[in-house]
C-alpha cells in the first residue's frame, strides 16, 4: 500500500507540472491568428504516410531507417508504460497479460526494440560526439541546444537499459520463486542468464530498483521534453496532421487583399453582410501575428538542420537558414507569451520579430523554393513564414529590394512589370507582319 501511495504522489505531481508547463506553452495560441483547416480524410492519410511510416526520413537510406525504428520502438513500448502506471496505481503485476497472445507479442516486440533503441541512440551519440556532422552546426546553434541533444539522448538510453533490466530481474525473480512469467523477453532472457548466480535478495532489489527507475524517469523526462527542442516527440505526429496538403508552390492570397481586388474589378459587387473587416495588419511582423499552425511549426522543431542543409541561399553563403526562422519564431514568442499572459494582447515590450531577432537581408535572401518545406521530416512550412514576413516589410513598412521595387513602379505607371509604356507593347512586331488589332 506504501509503493501504491508514492506511486500515486509521483503520478500527481507529475501530471500537476506537465499541465502547468502545457498551459504555458498553449496559453499563446490563442494570440495567433485563426486558420481553418479542410480535407481531413487527407490530412489522416499525410499523417500515416509522414508521421507513422516515417516516409520523409528516408530521404536518408541508413540514419532514415535508424530513426524510424527508434520512433516505432517507442510506439511498442508505450504499451509497456501504460501498463506499469496501472500496475503502480493498483499493487498488480503484468496486469495486461490477460491479452494473452497479443500480450506475448508486445512485450517480445518491446524487449527487442529498447535493445534496438539503446544501439541506436548509442550511435546517434557517437555522431554527435565525434563525426562533426555539418548539418547539427550553424550560428543559430549554440552550446545550449548541443547539451540539449546530449541529455535529451541520454535519457532515452537510461530508458531502455532499465527497461532492459527490469524484465531480466523479473525473470529471474520469478524463476526463482516457482512462479510462472507473463510475456516473452528474447533480450532479456540473454541478458538474465548473466545473473543467474545472484543471491534472492539481490534479484528482488535490482528489479524494483529497475521497475521505479525507469518510470520515475519517465515522469522526469516528460516534464523536461517541453524546455527541450526534442518536444517534437509529443508534437510532431499533430503538427503533420495539421500541416500543408496543398502542393508546396502553391501561394495562399490575402483575404483583406482579395476582397480590394474584387472590388476595384467590379464596384458593382456586393458587400460582405457582415460588414467590411477591419485588417489591423498586413504580413508578420511579430510572434503573435503568425497564425496557430505555424506556432505549432515552431514547437515541433527538432532543429534537425535538414532544411538548411538543402537550402541553396545558405548553402552559397547566404544569411538565411530556414531553421534559424523556426527558431526564432519559437524564441521570440516564449519572450513574448509571458508578457502576454500577464497583459493581455495589448503588451509591446519594445521588440519584434523583424528587426531584433530576423534580419531583411535573411527573409529577401529567400528563393520560396519549397526545398526546406519539402526535406521537413515533419512538414513544417518554413516559406509561409518568410512570406509573410516579407508581405509585412512591402506592404506596411515600403521596404523591398531595389529590384522588386522598380518592378512595383512599373506596374503602377505601366500595368506590367516592364519599363514600356502600355502602348508600345507591341512594337517587337512590327517586322513580323502580325497584325496588332488581330
Amino acid at each position: 500500500m506504501t509503493a501504491q501511495i508514492l506511486f500515486a504522489l509521483s503520478l500527481l505531481i507529475t501530471l500537476a507540472v506537465f499541465a502547468f508547463t502545457m498551459r504555458r506553452i498553449f496559453f499563446n495560441f490563442r494570440y495567433t491568428k485563426k486558420k481553418k483547416l479542410t480535407d481531413y480524410p487527407a490530412r489522416i492519410r499525410e499523417t500515416f504516410k509522414v508521421a507513422i511510416a516515417q516516409q520523409k526520413i528516408f530521404r536518408h537510406p541508413v540514419m532514415g531507417f535508424v530513426h524510424a525504428l527508434v520512433f516505432w520502438g517507442f510506439m511498442v513500448i508505450l504499451f509497456g508504460s501504460i501498463e506499469m502506471v496501472v500496475d503502480g496505481l493498483f499493487g498488480t503485476e503484468r496486469s495486461f497479460a490477460v491479452l494473452g497472445w497479443f500480450y506475448d507479442f508486445l512485450m517480445a516486440t518491446g524487449d527487442v526494440f529498447a535493445a534496438i533503441i539503446a544501439i541506436s541512440i548509442l550511435i546517434f551519440m557517437f555522431r554527435r560526439i565525434f563525426l562533426h556532422v555539418k548539418r547539427f552546426y550553424g550560428p543559430e546553434m549554440k552550446p545550449v541546444s548541443k547539451a540539449d541533444a546530449n541529455l535529451t539522448l541520454s535519457f532515452i538510453l537510461l530508458l531502455m537499459l532499465s527497461l532492459l533490466g527490469m524484465n531480466a530481474f523479473y525473470l529471474l525473480e520469478m524463476h526463482n520463486t516457482g512462479q510462472s512469467f507473463e510475456g516473452v523477453f528474447p533480450v532479456s532472457q540473454s541478458l538474465a542468464d548473466l545473473f543467474v548466480g545472484m543471491s534472492d535478495k539481490g534479484i528482488i532489489f535490482w528489479h524494483h530498483f529497475n521497475w521505479w527507475f525507469h518510470i520515475l524517469l519517465i515522469f522526469i523526462f516528460a516534464n523536461v521534453l517541453p524546455y527541450s527542442k526534442h518536444f517534437h516527440v509529443f508534437m510532431s505526429v499533430p503538427n503533420v496532421l495539421v500541416s500543408r496538403i496543398e502542393p508546396l508552390g502553391k501561394v495562399d492570397n490575402m483575404d483583406s487583399i482579395t476582397k480590394e481586388v474584387k472590388l476595384m474589378l467590379d464596384p458593382a459587387a456586393p458587400m460582405d453582410a457582415g460588414g467590411e473587416e477591419t485588417v489591423e495588419k498586413f504580413g508578420v511582423s511579430d510572434a503573435n501575428d503568425i497564425n496557430w499552425v505555424n506556432y505549432m511549426n515552431a514547437l515541433s522543431c527538432t532543429e534537425c538542420g535538414r532544411c538548411t542543409a538543402v537550402c541553396p541561399a545558405n548553402i552559397t553563403g547566404k544569411l538565411l537558414s530556414p531553421r534559424k526562422i523556426v527558431m526564432d519564431v519559437r524564441a521570440r514568442m516564449k519572450e513574448k507569451g509571458a508578457g502576454l499572459m500577464k497583459e493581455g494582447a495589448a503588451f509591446d515590450d519594445g521588440k519584434s520579430l523583424i528587426g531584433d531577432y530576423i534580419s531583411e537581408e535573411e527573409l529577401w535572401a529567400c528563393t520560396m523554393c519549397n526545398a526546406c518545406a519539402q526535406e521537413c521530416p515533419i512538414n513544417i512550412n518554413q516559406p509561409s513564414l518568410i512570406l509573410d514576413m516579407r508581405r509585412y516589410l512591402v506592404l506596411e513598412q515600403s521596404k523591398a529590394p531595389s529590384g522588386l521595387n522598380t518592378a512595383f513602379t512599373n506596374i503602377e505607371n505601366n500595368g506590367a512589370p516592364w519599363q514600356y509604356s502600355p502602348e508600345d507593347r507591341m512594337n517587337w512586331a512590327d517586322e513580323l507582319f502580325i497584325n496588332k488589332q488581330a
